[in-house]
């Protein structure tokens, strides 16, 4: 007898050799792509890029004396710190 189904199973195809739905293919669509360095690589840049730019922003209010403060409204604001030995 011959098996209708000859396909071959690679190892590491994973839930992609499974059968499934097309709901399921459409819901989980990153789990039957294959991984695109160079989306990849462009998310990192941007990630990272984000990051040092916050971490950019904190470093030079936090060296110009200022800090977040919180006010009664639930809004952020960033103060200038003021020393008590001074008033």
């Amino acid at each position: 007898m011959e098996e209708k189904n000859d396909k071959k199973y690679v190892p590491g195809d994973g839930i992609r050799s499974l059968k499934s739905s097309p709901l399921f293919r459409a819901v989980n669509y990153e789990l039957y792509v294959k991984p695109n360095s160079i989306i990849m690589a462009l998310g990192i840049i941007a990630m990272t890029g984000c990051a040092g730019y916050i971490i950019y922003m904190r470093s030079k209010y936090q060296s110009m004396g200022f800090y977040s403060a919180i006010e009664a409204d639930g809004t952020e604001t960033f103060k200038k710190k003021v020393s008590k030995w001074t008033v």
